[in-house]
């Protein structure tokens, strides 16, 4: 006998649909077997039944019909004791009179897959709810693109494309990968929430990935070629004689190109002056002589 959905869920019979979602989203992410891989099979086992509890109660059609009683745990008729009670419910809800059918047709049109309305004969199904889960990128595999084997709720496995310059939060659409209809009804999708791992030196800023560089002092006097990393290598970067700390320098079309779209983003490099961790005696003594024959006030106009 299959357990209670709401139990299974971990809700009460009056939770509002945002209750029940948030319910299904928290037990998805602790016991999904791509998230908790050393789990095991009772977590697995679990994930399924947590899956199984959320397509009746995530569809508010199939909920109010497990509600009425019309439907199981399973969502499949209960056929003898409430047969004629979902009946009279589905044909309510398709504005069919009480003296357009015989028991027959009534027989025929919830247990053979099709109804008749004036001579005309059409089936009853509903479409399958729609399942998420969200999927976890690095970085770099967000901005170039990349493939993720996922496993969805019921046990499919498939190789998922996951678009180049994809963003954190963006949602997915797998058609046709959710759970399955009733009555012949098309399955819903799953929607895949991707989020994105941090990076330890880029960020994302719209199209363009940021990213700070160190340079020593002399590099910042006297100007040097800097290598620095961008997405898809390491480039070098010229910087002139008299840079100073924070200036910006642009590499043109060394951002995210998201997929679909012509123009490419930039990288900005922003530079940092460093100091050396200890101020030799030569250092200190140049700068001293400098300071006592350069009036340099970078503060003052």
């Amino acid at each position: 006998m299959a357990e209670d959905p709401y139990a299974t869920l971990g809700v009460a019979r009056a939770a509002s649909d945002e209750d029940i979602r948030r319910a299904y989203r928290k037990l998805a992410k602790e016991l999904h077997p791509d998230l908790n891989p050393a789990n095991g099979n009772a977590t697995e086992e679990r994930f399924k039944k947590v899956s199984s509890a959320y397509r009746i109660l995530g569809d508010p059609e199939k909920r109010r019909a497990f509600d009425r009683g019309e439907i199981d745990a399973h969502g499949e008729p209960r056929r003898a004791q409430f047969r004629n009670q979902y009946t009279r419910n589905a044909r309510a809800e398709a504005g069919v009179g009480a003296g357009d059918f015989g028991f027959a047709d009534v027989f025929s049109e919830f247990f053979n897959g099709g109804a008749r309305a004036g001579g005309a004969r059409s089936g009853y199904s509903v479409r399958g709810g729609d399942v998420r889960y969200t999927l976890e990128v690095d970085f770099l595999e967000a901005v170039q693109g990349t493939v993720k084997r996922v496993s969805l709720p019921g046990g499919d496995a498939l190789d998922l494309n996951v678009p180049a310059g994809v963003t954190d939060g963006q949602v997915l659409r797998l058609r046709g990968k959710g759970a399955r209809g009733a009555g012949g009804g098309e399955p819903g999708d799953a929607l895949v929430e991707i989020r994105v791992r941090q990076h330890a030196q880029f960020k994302r800023e719209g199209d363009d990935i940021l990213l700070e560089v160190p340079i020593t002092i002399d590099e910042a006097v006297l100007g040097a070629k800097v290598e620095v990393p961008t997405t898809s290598g390491r480039v070098q970067v010229t910087i002139p004689k008299g840079t100073s700390s924070g200036q910006v320098f642009r590499l043109k079309g060394k951002g995210v190109r998201p997929a679909g779209k012509v123009a490419q983003g930039d990288q900005l490099v922003t530079v940092k002056i460093v100091l050396p961790e200890t101020i030799d005696d030569s250092l200190a003594y140049f700068l001293s002589e400098w300071r006592q024959k350069n009036k340099y006030d970078p503060g003052r106009k």
